[in-house]
């Protein structure tokens, strides 16, 4: 992947057939959109493995997020071309699927800022992301009815060009917004001041700390925000646990 894509608005539609999916986000890849800022998610993906049996509803986020060949294998080859899926239990959705960097999103704000949202659901998630109440709930409303959603982070000169291609293969109620979705932090996190505000509410101050040292050093590693939001989100939910208000800031009792 090229380093110097540059994602500058969001293009987004639901889709009401798994097929369609796979084919728009493999012309997606093809049309030179990075992989990275690609997101999806549905309800309905015929798994050809019985899940049920490790998937509870007590558990918000079911094992944190795995790589996408580990979930090709479960639910259709187009999850190993993203990164970041998990399975997720959401409230007035149920257990849905989801990749991208949206995954990484409701990661954090699964249990806080979605089930204490009064029942808004997604609608406040994506409200607060700058896409408009209207547009969220008709998301919602189709996630709830088994549709699934793309969502393509591009350069401002090709949104004409992506909207036609996500229109060519069915896509429904498309939705072009300047939002894109945040990162954690602008490449390595220097300290708490660079962690983004959607991130930093979630977590307490040594919540905080924990999340920069594991999300630094995989970074490092990896040089790949995505992969190492995923990393240092997974180490909060095994180190922490959720307070009422839905901020990890319990630690977690270790034998």
């Amino acid at each position: 992947m090229a380093n110097e894509y540059t994602a500058e608005r969001t293009v987004s539609a639901v889709f009401k057939e798994e097929q369609q999916i796979n084919q728009a986000i493999r012309r997606l890849l093809d049309r030179g959109v990075d992989r990275d800022h690609i997101s999806m998610m549905g309800r309905n993906f015929q798994s050809k493995t019985k899940i049920t049996g490790f998937i509870t509803k007590k558990d918000v986020i079911l094992g944190g997020l795995r790589s996408g060949a580990i979930f090709g294998s479960l639910f259709g080859s187009i999850l190993s071309l993203l990164t970041g899926v998990g399975v997720l239990f959401i409230p007035f959705l149920g257990t849905v699927v989801a990749a991208g960097p949206l995954s990484a999103i409701l990661l954090g704000a699964a249990s806080g800022a979605i089930a204490g949202s009064a029942g808004a659901g997604l609608v406040s998630v994506f409200a607060s992301l700058g896409m408009s109440e209207d547009k969220a709930a008709v998301y919602q409303t189709r996630l709830e009815a088994g549709d699934f959603l793309v969502m393509a982070e591009v350069p401002a000169d090709k949104t004409g060009e992506i909207q036609l291609l996500l229109e060519s293969e069915g896509g429904e109620e498309i939705s072009i917004s300047d939002m894109t979705l945040p990162k954690p932090c602008p490449g390595m996190c220097n300290g708490v001041d660079d962690l983004s505000p959607e991130v930093r509410s979630h977590l307490s101050e040594d919540a905080q700390t924990t999340f920069i040292e594991r999300y630094n050093a995989v970074y490092q590693e990896a040089n790949n925000s995505l992969e190492a939001e995923q990393a240092a989100w997974e180490t909060i939910h095994q180190q922490y646990t959720e307070d009422e208000n839905g901020v990890w800031s319990k630690q977690k009792v270790t034998a």
